[in-house]
This record gives structure tokens, C-alpha cells and sequence, in this order.
């Protein structure tokens, strides 16, 4: 944040440690009623203008599940997500090789790939 010449808030920081600390990708509701106990006066507003600055300045992705609902993933590092389409859990797919991917979509456009976001949708291990 400091390198972007951001002030560097508690309730910035609140929310960027909460977004590191988990594997979950929590929506910008639920993160507000985690921190609530310890940031009483921290408004649901609060946590959406963080949230909306992290992920401007790179230190966060915001995955869009469709229908206007976004979560938010601690972890910029490229990698694709899978939604449960039954109870919406969002896993990261991670350790896991897209370029063949990439080759075939080069190989059948006119387009060099620079980047994809996948996202799969399936049942997770508890709705199966």
C-alpha cells in the first residue's frame, strides 16, 4: 500500500490479513460480520471501498460468481476457481498447468494469449 502512496488503515489492513488467512473466498458481507467483533465501528461501506482499492492496487482478485455476487481471493497468484453449484463454495484450482489450454486457443484464433480466468462448476464433496 505504501508503494501505491496509500494510507495504510487499520481497517485496510483488517481486511487484507482476514483475505490471507483463509482459503475461503468470503464476499465482502461476510467479511464485514467477521471483523465486526473487533471493529465495531467498521461499516459494511468501509469494507466494500477496501476491498475495491485492494484489488485496484493488485493485492487482491475479485471473482465474480455471476449475477452481480463477487467474492474475494487473498491469493493473486494465476490460478483457476470451481463453484459448488449447489451451496456456492469456491474452491482454488491451484498446482495445476492451464498453458496446454492456452496453446489450443492460440493455435485455433488469431489471438496470443496473455491471461485466462477459469472458472468450473460441479458439486463439491459435501452436496454430492
Amino acid at each position: 500500500m505504501k508503494e501505491k502512496k496509500l494510507k495504510l488503515t487499520p481497517q485496510r489492513l483488517a481486511v487484507y490479513q482476514y483475505l490471507k488467512s483463509t482459503n475461503e473466498h468470503p464476499s465482502a458481507e461476510t467479511i464485514y460480520k467477521a471483523l465486526q467483533p473487533n471493529y465495531p465501528t467498521m461499516s459494511l461501506a468501509t469494507v466494500y471501498k477496501t476491498l475495491k482499492t485492494l484489488v485496484e492496487i493488485g493485492l487482491v482478485q475479485e471473482i465474480n460468481i455471476g449475477e452481480g455476487n463477487f467474492r474475494y481471493d487473498g491469493n493473486c497468484s494465476e490460478h483457476g476457481h470451481i463453484q459448488c453449484i449447489n451451496c456456492g463454495k469456491v474452491d482454488d484450482l491451484c498446482d495445476m498447468d492451464f498453458s496446454p489450454l492456452n496453446k489450443m486457443v492460440e493455435e485455433n484464433t488469431n489471438y496470443k494469449v496473455k491471461w485466462n480466468k477459469l472458472f468450473f462448476y460441479g458439486l463439491c464433496k459435501d452436496c454430492q
